[in-house]
C-alpha cells in the first residue's frame, strides 16, 4: 500500500503488513465482528464499525464465509484479545504467471541451501511469524487468530510452507485456501532469502495444482519486486467471485462475475458465489519427482515451472 500511506514497520517482508491495519489512514475498512458474516454486507455507522469482540476462535465455517467476500480477521497487537473484520480499498494479488524469477533467486532455489516442506509444522510456522523482532516489537497475530487458523488447518482449509536449515525452522509462510484461491496470511525470514524461497515453492505449487488466485492482501516493496501488484478491491472481488464461481479469475464487475451462482449479494453488488468451489490441487506437484526427506521436489524442478510460467 506504499501509494496511499506509509508502510508500518514489521510487514515489509510479508504478506501482513503489520496488519494493525491503518484504516484511518484511507489504507481499509474496519467493521464489527457480526455473528452472521452476511449481516457485515449492510451499511454501519462508521462509529460502529470498531467493535471488536472476544472469543478463543473464530468458527471455521463464518471465517471461510468472510474470505468468500473478500475479508479478514485481524487484531491489533499478539496480546489484544480483540479481533475485528478488515477490508483493503485496494488489495495485492500475485499472478501466477508474473512472479519474478531473479537470477539471483533461482540460484538460491536450485541450490537447495533450505530443505522446503509443506504442512509438516503448521502451528509452528503460525508461532514463528507471530514472534517479535527487532524491526516489529510486536504482531497482529493473537492466541485468537492462532487456534482460528490451527482449525483450518486440521479442516484441510490452511497450509504452511517451511523453510528449514541445520534442522532449524527458518522462514516460511501460511495462508488459507478456498476454492481455486490461496490467500497469504503472513511470512517471515529469520535468514536471508527464507521468504522468497518459500513464496516461490507456493507460486510453483499453485500453478502445478490449477490455483488461479494468489491474494497477497497489501502490498509491501518486498511483495512486488516479486512481482505482485495493487488493484482495487472492486476489481478483486470480481476476481474472487470469477474464480470461486469455477472461472478463470479474470472478470469484471458487471460480467461473468457471480452471473447465475446463487448467493448473497457481495459488497458490490454482485452475487457471492456459494459453495461447493472448484478446488485447486495442493498436492499435483508432489508428483514432480518429490523428495522422499522433505516430500517436496528439488529446487531445479521448482526453478524450471516458474521459468517456464514467468
Amino acid at each position: 500500500m506504499d501509494k496511499i500511506g506509509q508502510i508500518p514497520k514489521g510487514r515489509q517482508n510479508g504478506f501482513d503488513l503489520e496488519r494493525k491495519c491503518p484504516w484511518k489512514q484511507n489504507h481499509c475498512s474496519r467493521r464489527a465482528f457480526p455473528p452472521d458474516i452476511f449481516a457485515i454486507l449492510t451499511p454501519q455507522p462508521r462509529e460502529e464499525r470498531t467493535v471488536t469482540r472476544h472469543f478463543e476462535s473464530i468458527d471455521p465455517a463464518l471465517l471461510l464465509s468472510a474470505y468468500a467476500q473478500g475479508i479478514f480477521p485481524m487484531a491489533d497487537g499478539a496480546d489484544d484479545p480483540s479481533v475485528h473484520w478488515v477490508e483493503p480499498r485496494l488489495r495485492a494479488i500475485l499472478p501466477l504467471d508474473g512472479f519474478h524469477l531473479s537470477h539471483s533467486l533461482k540460484k538460491v532455489i536450485v541450490s537447495d541451501r533450505f530443505r522446503v516442506t509443506t504442512d509438516t509444522a503448521f502451528a509452528d510456522m503460525v508461532a514463528l511469524c507471530a514472534e517479535p523482532a527487532d524491526d516489529r516489537p510486536t504482531t497482529w497475530i493473537n492466541p485468537v487468530i492462532k487456534a482460528s487458523y490451527d482449525r483450518l488447518f486440521q479442516l484441510g482449509h490452511a497450509h504452511s510452507v517451511e523453510c528449514w536449515q541445520n534442522g532449524e525452522l527458518v522462514g516460511g509462510l501460511y495462508g488459507v485456501t478456498l476454492g481455486r484461491a490461496f490467500f497469504g496470511e503472513s511470512m517471515v525470514s529469520r535468514v536471508r532469502d527464507a521468504s522468497k524461497v518459500a513464496l516461490a515453492h507456493l507460486v510453483a505449487r499453485l500453478i502445478a495444482g490449477g490455483w488461479k488466485l494468489l491474494d497477497c492482501q497489501f502490498l509491501t516493496p518486498h511483495l512486488a519486486s516479486l512481482g505482485a501488484i495493487e488493484i482495487r478491491q472492486a476489481d478483486y472481488l470480481a476476481r474472487l467471485y470469477s474464480v470461486l464461481a469455477g472461472g478463470e479469475g479474470a472478470a469484471t464487475l458487471g460480467g461473468a462475475t457471480g452471473a447465475g451462482v446463487a448467493g448473497a449479494e457481495g459488497a458490490a453488488g454482485v452475487a457471492v458465489p456459494s459453495p461447493p468451489f472448484v478446488a485447486g490441487d495442493w498436492g499435483a506437484l508432489d508428483a514432480l519427482g518429490a523428495e522422499r526427506s522433505t516430500g517436496s521436489p528439488p529446487g531445479y524442478v521448482i526453478a524450471q515451472l516458474l521459468t517456464k510460467t514467468s
